[in-house]
């Protein structure tokens, strides 16, 4: 039978009232070179003295989904918060060729610039982290803090080949994190998920995929392809902010090996901590215990 109402877009319209309902106030910022980023930022017009942190989604549903459980125990400990949709994610776009995670960084950097926010922590979620770490490391005077979550910056383009990934090659990568068949989804969240639901019915699956998957699936690939394509440890450069390192220890998409890498490249700098019974999808898996991480490290 097929389903008369999207489940999904309902999802999404109780995310928004999530984040409405916590004071933050949805927008979109216009950039000079035609970029759109959408964001959610306090409701006062002007930064305030409270700390700000800045959450950085990864692949997937849009930033409203992956941090909506996140919002009031930061918002009660303290904490301004900018979240917003990475390009080519929620109402974010570019006209831009550019798809390097470098681009993605700055573009949220210049967001911050128009609301006045000059110091910032940053919480990165895979994706996000690597987004974060660029930030890091092309802004480190204005970034307090950095925790990467199941952020794998230290991979290199021939893991792929080497057998480190459960995908060989970026086409396969791509197939997966930008799902655009029901069992290619199934697959990810039996890839992402610890415990996965039992039930994902197909009437759901094709209409995720129809409102989160669908746009900009091309461009999302490109991103990829963008991270992934000449990647070299050698060539990464050590941000040198204080870095809390966290990690799902049933990692499948980015094992537990690249956590392990990036403490070994960071050095005393950085902190690493592995969440028991939780894999790529750490936060949303273990929100509280990832959420008491943030806490802790940027109070």
């Amino acid at each position: 039978m097929a389903c008369c109402v999207s489940i999904t877009a309902c999802c999404d319209r109780y995310y928004d009232a999530i984040f409405n309902a916590a004071g933050l106030r949805s927008s979109a910022i216009s950039l000079s070179d035609g970029t759109s980023i959408h964001l959610w930022s306090p409701q006062y017009p002007n930064p305030s003295s409270r700390p700000a942190i800045v959450l950085i989604h990864g692949f997937g549903a849009s930033a409203t989904w992956q941090w909506a459980s996140y919002l009031r125990p930061l918002i009660r400990s303290g904490f301004d918060l900018y979240v917003p949709d990475l390009i080519f994610f929620g109402g974010s776009f570019s006209p831009s060729p550019d798809r390097s995670d470098y681009y993605q960084a700055r573009s949220v950097v210049s967001v911050l610039d128009r609301l006045g926010v000059n110091r910032f922590g940053l919480v990165g979620v895979s994706y996000g982290g690597f987004v974060s770490y660029r930030i890091a490391e092309l802004y480190p005077e204005r970034v307090q803090r950095v925790m990467l979550v199941c952020a794998g910056v230290c991979l290199e383009d021939s893991d792929l080949a080497a057998g480190l990934f459960v995908v060989s090659n970026v086409a396969d990568a791509a197939e997966l994190l930008v799902p655009r068949r029901p069992d290619k989804l199934r697959d990810l969240v039996r890839l992402t998920f610890v415990k996965p639901p039992r039930v994902m019915p197909t009437c759901f699956i094709r209409d995720y995929i129809q409102v989160m998957c669908t746009e900009y699936a091309q461009e999302k690939t490109e991103l990829l392809q963008s991270l992934i394509q000449d990647r070299k440890i050698s060539s990464l450069p050590k941000i040198t902010p204080p870095t809390l390192i966290v990690w799902g220890e049933e990692d499948k998409v980015f094992p537990l090996e690249l956590a392990h890498r990036l403490k070994r490249h960071l050095g005393e700098n950085s902190q690493l901590v592995t969440i028991k019974e939780a894999g790529h999808a750490v936060n949303l898996e273990k929100p509280k215990e990832v959420c008491k991480h943030i806490i802790n490290f940027f109070s």
